[in-house]
């Protein structure tokens, strides 16, 4: 197998990729994105710092060591054009680079990814690349959710498909048939966090808990370059909020350390399962 070439963002998935990838046994060229991607866990692969406005340099240092495919992942803080890195390709390319951002972030990754394909390299999805990260069907630990639970799930995977086809969030929490609060820019944990905020009547509590987190694609969201994800973080947090489980749209959401993932709930007393909307 060729080296795969990890173009990192920022969050825990480029490091649990890269981690799964090199398991498989196959090398790992990472071009860490300036001013996105965090952690020394750069450090334990080759790898490059360059500004998204380098593309020629990104290609370059692609291809110098043997990549043929590559893969985006993470988080990719939204740049500021007038104070970002640029390079001789940069520069023809800004133009459509910012036309890309103001239509939202995964129009600017699809662009990020249409230059690394005009350029002869194969995009790859993390399903793709790190198959072991792909939510399967059915429970991940010991709890089940209850036919209410379902009932719940099935809600919020309707609010996230109706607000995903506006590019607003991939995630939802229902409580009772009761939407508690949907994911915008501000992320699912800070999304989770607020659900405390709101009276008992309507949310669970220590003694009783109630409701559920979902997470599913958006209809608009290219799953080469943004899945929805779970990690352990995503389970205390859901605890936190005194929810019942967490459900995930199986084949379409990645979970980051699957056995870590469910000895977590399973000690939390929550749900985590993939489920086929």
């Amino acid at each position: 197998m060729s080296v795969l070439g990890l173009i990192a963002g920022g969050g825990d998935l480029p490091p649990a990729v890269a981690r799964s990838v090199r398991e498989s046994g196959r090398a790992v060229f990472v071009v860490a994105l300036a001013g996105s991607t965090g952690g020394d866990w750069v450090q334990d692969y080759p790898h490059e710092i360059l500004s998204p406005g380098e593309p020629g340099r990104i290609i370059r240092a692609l291809k110098a060591h043997g990549v043929h495919e590559v893969l985006l992942c993470g988080r990719v803080d939204r740049p500021k054009f007038s104070e970002m890195k640029l390079d001789a390709k940069g520069m023809l390319l800004l133009p459509k680079a910012i036309a890309a951002a103001k239509k939202g972030d995964d129009a600017l990754l699809r662009f990020i990814v249409g230059i690394c394909e005009d350029e002869g390299l194969v995009a790859l999805s993390v399903a793709e690349a790190a198959p072991g990260l792909v939510c399967r069907d059915g429970a991940v630990g010991a709890m089940t959710p209850s036919p209410d639970h379902r009932a719940d799930i099935a809600a919020a995977f309707a609010i996230v498909r109706a607000l995903g086809a506006l590019d607003v969030g991939q995630a939802a929490v229902v409580c009772e048939g009761l939407a508690l609060a949907v994911e915008a820019a501000e992320g699912t944990d800070a999304m989770l966090a607020r659900i405390e905020t709101l009276r008992e009547s309507l949310r669970g509590t220590a003694a009783r808990r109630r409701g559920v987190l979902v997470k599913a694609l958006k209809p608009t969201q290219d799953a080469k370059t943004d899945m929805p994800v779970v990690g352990v973080a995503t389970v205390r947090n859901a605890h936190a909020a005194h929810l019942s489980g967490i459900a995930l749209e199986a084949g379409q959401a990645l979970i980051l350390d699957r056995a870590a993932v469910a000895a977590e709930a399973d000690r939390l007393g929550l749900f985590v399962v993939g489920v086929i909307p």
